[in-house]
């Protein structure tokens, strides 16, 4: 082979490497071994990897693959809900230690459809609920920009596995910010589709009544783009509907220009709290870029009950949880014992136990209100922009989750995460985006927040300023 691999796949987003296989100027199973080199090599300062499947991957390599758009192109799956058939699928939990997925998700099954070969599975919080990656199964994954800060979750091994280059796209999911948050602190791209993108088939109706959904995190726009064509679409019956799209209809959104667009902003939190400065210089250069672009551009800040709404979120998915252990109890045998969860996990629980039918059905209808009032608030703009995170990322063990006071662990998620939230009980589609670093070299990412099911827009949007503010080249220290 004429061409270097290595270089390949460090200057080649997921897309351009699977049109490489296409036109068979690159081998799938070089590929592989190029990820394996890469992650062997990262992985032990990182631990981004948490299961290896390196044997079925290059088996599966050298057979037949389908001719999608990342065919023969290297992947990891989140260990985090997501059912790949012979997989484990712990969650990062004692209580699913040895549980081995009998079937695949639809989602899976379309990302097997794509070209997509799994070489391993990426480190996650336990049962995802925190926004650092440090479950006690596996230990913390670390931050290759910086040591000792979080490296985010609870997509947190997938987004450490992009920004150093051991992958080049990884599934990541978000019920309160787990993609976007994990994208910001490793300087890579990372959007929470709408409400209703995907199925969630064979094993759940739905996740979170519509507010958690399924995608990747990645290091372009177009990546992104490419792989929502791959698992977008519901089934008859789903809960929440997706509207038909053309195949390749998300990725053409990439190759055309945005227009001028009305654009909404804050450097305010609805929480009240102060903002770190360089969240705030992220939005305002952002602003600035954008209104040089020729958008029109205008300050709005968010209006609504935050803290009420998040706990009402909070019971609603406290009782949901208890439903999910009661679908995982026939796969596992028997009901979860104490000793076989994180102690704030065991706590919510024992919330999620105590909260009365009608209280459940009454958070779910504030929890459908608030979407309601937070989407039609911004409807009037195109995109609405605000920062990922309203502080600088926090340091490994800020949440704790052998903390019992679910409400004291919980305030500090609220506090974190207090613009990702409102998007995953309002259903509409946000992305995190790569535009600033402090002086320090700590990624900032800046949100951008579409209408319902208008990804169009904020893809067309991301791909602008993707163009107009490359990050392609910047990485962290350590990397491939």
């Amino acid at each position: 082979m004429s061409k270097d691999i290595s270089d390949l796949f460090s200057n080649l987003d997921g897309v351009g490497l699977g049109e490489m296989v296409n036109k068979g100027e690159v081998s799938a199973l070089e590929l592989v071994d190029e990820s394996i080199r890469r992650i062997e090599a990262l992985n032990p300062q990182l631990n981004a990897v948490v299961h290896k499947n390196y044997d079925a991957a290059r088996a599966i390599a050298q057979g037949p693959l389908p001719d999608g758009p990342f065919k023969g192109v290297p992947y990891l799956l989140k260990e985090l809900a997501s059912m790949w058939e012979g997989q484990p699928t712990t969650n990062s939990c004692l209580y699913l230690k040895d549980f081995i997925a009998p079937v695949d998700l639809e989602i899976v099954s379309r990302i097997k459809k794509a070209g997509f070969i799994l070489v391993g599975k990426s480190n996650a919080p336990e049962f995802g609920w925190a926004l650092t990656t440090e479950p006690a199964m596996y230990g913390p994954t670390h931050n290759p920009w910086k040591q000792g800060i979080t490296a985010g979750g609870s997509s947190g091994g997938s987004s450490v596995a992009v920004a150093t280059g051991m992958v080049p796209i990884a599934e990541a999911s978000d019920g309160g910010g787990s993609i976007r948050v994990p994208a910001s602190n490793n300087g890579i791209v990372g959007m929470k589709p709408s409400r209703g993108t995907a199925t969630f088939a064979p094993i759940w109706a739905d996740y979170w009544h519509g507010a958690a959904q399924f995608l990747c995190v990645s290091r372009t726009v177009r990546d992104t783009a490419a792989y929502l064509d791959a698992i977008y679409g519901t089934l008859p019956g789903d809960s929440f509907a997706a509207p038909p799209r053309e195949p390749g209809f998300f990725l053409d959104q990439t190759k055309k220009g945005a227009g001028k667009l009305k654009i909404g902003f804050t450097v305010t939190a609805p929480d009240g709290q102060t903002l770190h400065p360089e969240c705030i210089k992220a939005v305002e250069n952002t602003v600035q870029l954008l209104a040089d672009l020729g958008h029109e551009v205008e300050e709005h800040n968010m209006n609504f009950e935050a803290e009420a709404i998040w706990e009402a979120y909070t019971r609603m998915t406290a009782a949901v949880t208890v439903d999910n252990f009661n679908v995982l109890k026939q796969f596992v045998g028997h009901d979860v014992r104490e000793d076989e969860v994180a102690p704030v996990l065991w706590s919510m629980l024992t919330y999620g136990r105590s909260l009365s039918a009608p209280q459940h059905a009454n958070d779910i209808e504030a929890v459908k209100m608030a979407s309601r009032n937070i989407a039609s608030d911004l409807h009037k703009y195109d995109v609405y922009i605000t920062p990922t995170m309203p502080q600088l990322p926090r340091p490994l063990g800020y949440y704790d989750m052998t903390m019992t006071d679910l409400l004291a662990y919980n305030r500090l998620i609220m506090s974190n995460g207090i613009f990702m939230y409102p998007f995953n009980i309002s259903g509409q589609p946000g992305i995190s985006l790569p535009l600033h670093w402090t002086p320090d070299g700590i990624p900032v990412g800046i949100q951008a927040v579409g209408r319902n099911n208008d990804e169009a827009t904020l893809l067309r949007l991301a791909a602008q300023l993707e163009q107009a503010q490359p990050w392609k080249d910047k990485r962290p220290p350590i990397t491939a």
